[in-house]
């Protein structure tokens, strides 16, 4: 009878320390913009290289972008239609997130991701494209419809609002000064809100300022109070600094790279499975030896 208990409290310490819901493969949702007719749609499938009976497909209307939009761009480039669509891959926790971006004009992979920290997004490889050129503002409405199914997460609604709004000022920040000046300013200007907890107005711009003049970028008063009032409602999420910081270290490495480290990742964690594969085999024999 002690040797049966310690065997299963053996088992159940490893089943403790190995999870087995941490080797669970990979998951993948496409979302399509609603008005894409038939060969748009299949010409996106194929870019993004899956097969649309192997795939979970969902698709995002002119309307649910509109929800997050409204106010933040102008009527005529909402317009009635939606094209941006997103291919998201779960990966393994920690794994950060990694953005490929394809007939987007003015939204960078930086971008993309600096704002998926904001809403919540992790872990996730992101590929935007659409069968024509267009700003790239609107893909984010799919991108975190699909990392919902795809996670089985409902992110937070204020984080969703948020992370639109901060897209569309990093953008048009970025059609004045840059896109890189754009998207590092906006990052470092988040990460000193959420590292120092600023609340206040004057420290906000203080901070802004500060963070300007150290990468030699010169704002107007304008574009000052617009980042401000951007980042008092950032102020006010449940953001951490070490996991902005982690999610967004391989952004700039290759998809390929970042692959390469999740697969190597993957066969360690095959043979650690099969190992205990072995070993539970090997408990449920010696228990039934020990019950005969």
């Amino acid at each position: 009878m002690k040797k049966l208990i310690s065997i299963i409290a053996l088992a159940g310490f490893l089943l403790a320390i190995f999870p087995f819901a941490a080797m669970a493969g990979a998951q993948e949702v496409v979302s399509l913009g609603a008005d894409l007719t038939s060969a748009q749609k299949q010409e996106i499938l194929n870019y993004f290289g899956v097969d649309e009976n192997d795939v979970e497909i969902i698709k995002v209307t002119n309307q649910e972008m509109r929800q997050y939009l409204s106010g933040l761009v102008p009527e005529k480039q909402l317009g009635t239609t939606a094209y941006s669509s997103a291919h998201i891959t779960l990966m393994p926790k920690g794994t950060g997130l990694s953005v490929k971006t394809n007939n987007v004009a003015w939204v960078t992979k930086e971008m993309y991701a600096n704002v998926m920290v904001t809403a919540g997004i992790e872990d996730a490889d992101v590929v935007v494209t659409a069968p024509f050129q267009v700003s790239g503002a609107s893909a984010l409405t799919g991108i975190t419809k699909a990392f919902e199914k795809a996670s089985g997460k409902k992110l937070d609604e204020d984080a969703k609002k948020t992370a639109n709004e901060e897209l569309v000022v990093t953008k048009e920040l970025g059609e004045k000064i840059g896109q890189e000046k754009a998207a590092e300013l906006m990052r470092e200007v988040k990460e000193e809100v959420v590292k120092e907890k600023l609340k206040d107005e004057n420290d906000i711009i203080e901070a802004i300022k500060r963070i300007a003049a150290e990468h030699g970028i010169e704002l107007t008063e304008a574009q000052i109070q617009q980042i401000k009032d951007l980042m008092k409602k950032i102020s006010r999420l449940d953001l951490n600094l070490n996991k902005i910081s982690k999610q967004l270290e391989n952004i700039n490495k290759s998809v390929d790279d970042i692959k390469k480290a999740v697969e190597e990742n993957q066969g360690i964690l095959k043979k650690i499975a099969d190992s205990l594969s072995g070993f539970f085999n090997w408990v449920k024999e010696k228990i039934a030896e020990i019950a005969g």
